[in-house]
């Protein structure tokens, strides 16, 4: 891990542990997805993990690393996202009491009470992921805390472990399209394309209304940047780390942005193309392979990061194109 990602035999290592907790997820090529794309597109499901999303693959291995007889898990440990779910402790061998600290959704606050199943303490602060980080800060401080960064080559390693299936399982891919939220996902991607010394372009996708990665790797310093989007949480990163940018810059093809609009457009053509479930910051890098890939003959692929959104969120994303036609039909009208 000279260069601040993992070897192919350290992704390996990991793989085995996170195989005791969750067997692999599966990758398709999904024929009406295909049409719609022009290309041969495949999909990682990591929406399809034991908590629907790919954060548990480094939780194992990061709790693995604080389990006893380690002096770091002497008080307990806490985390923050925007939208995501606990790790199931209860099925791996890291004896940790997780504690997440974040902005949750209405069936992460109270309709589906996984946390408080799986062993977690939720609590609500702040109004995007950086407030939360601050918290989280501050509260490893007052309770001496373990707190879990999100960022840290130990997450990426767990990460890679979907990467290795991903691009050692799907046929040979020209384009890989990977949300950047603090920069694990397209790291462990990064590390694994280098591993098995593939030809495949890795394009990082951002969302147009949290743009600081992006900013961040055009300037070739962290920018900080404020964070508006509606639809893609776990993408909305206000502050890149430095490790994570120096990763992107070197080994990412390019940055690409989407919108809001057209993240909901992908979140609805996967339901109509393949009947799965993405949130927002899932669907992100397919909208971009939607926007961005060449017709005719290429073959390419993204990761479903996480299928974790309210009910009622995905009903008003399902029925928002309707919305916006019969809108512009009543302006055009007039």
């Amino acid at each position: 891990m000279d260069n601040g990602l993992p070897s192919l035999e350290e992704i390996r290592r990991a793989s085995e542990l996170v195989y005791r907790t969750m067997p692999p997820t599966p990758q398709y090529t999904w024929p009406l997805l295909s049409r719609r794309a022009g290309a041969e597109v495949w999909l990682k499901h990591e929406n399809h993990s034991p908590v629907g999303a790919f954060k548990l693959r480094g939780g194992i291995i990061y709790m693995d690393w604080l389990a006893p007889p380690s002096p770091r898990r002497d008080h307990g440990g806490l985390c923050h996202a925007r939208q995501s779910r606990p790790i199931d402790r209860s099925r791996s061998d890291a004896r940790r009491h997780p504690r997440r600290y974040h902005r949750a959704s209405r069936q992460q606050r109270g309709e589906e009470p996984r946390h408080r199943e799986l062993g977690a303490e939720l609590i609500e602060e702040g109004d995007d992921f950086q407030a939360a980080t601050e918290h989280a800060l501050a509260l490893e401080r007052e309770h001496g805390w373990h707190w879990v960064p999100s960022y840290h080559p130990l997450l990426v390693t767990g990460v890679a472990t979907a990467a290795l299936e991903f691009l050692s399982s799907a046929p040979a891919l020209d384009t890989v399209y990977v949300p950047i939220g603090m920069g694990s996902g397209i790291g462990a991607m990064i590390a694994v394309r280098d591993a098995l010394g593939l030809s495949t372009k890795i394009v990082g996708v951002i969302s147009s209304a949290a743009p600081a990665f992006g900013l961040s790797v055009a300037a070739g310093h962290v920018v900080e940047h404020a964070v508006t989007t509606r639809i893609a949480d776990g993408v909305s990163c206000r502050k890149p780390t430095e490790e994570a940018l120096r990763i992107v810059r070197a080994g990412a093809d390019r940055i690409l942005e989407v919108t809001d609009d057209e993240v909901e457009d992908a979140m609805r053509a996967l339901f109509a193309d393949t009947h799965n479930v993405a949130e927002g910051a899932g669907a992100v890098g397919l909208a971009a392979l939607l926007k961005d890939v060449p017709r005719g003959g290429s073959r390419v692929g993204t990761v479903v990061t996480g299928g974790n959104i309210d009910t009622s969120v995905f009903a008003r994303v399902l029925t928002g194109a309707a919305e916006r036609e019969l809108a512009s039909g009543a302006l055009l009208a007039r």
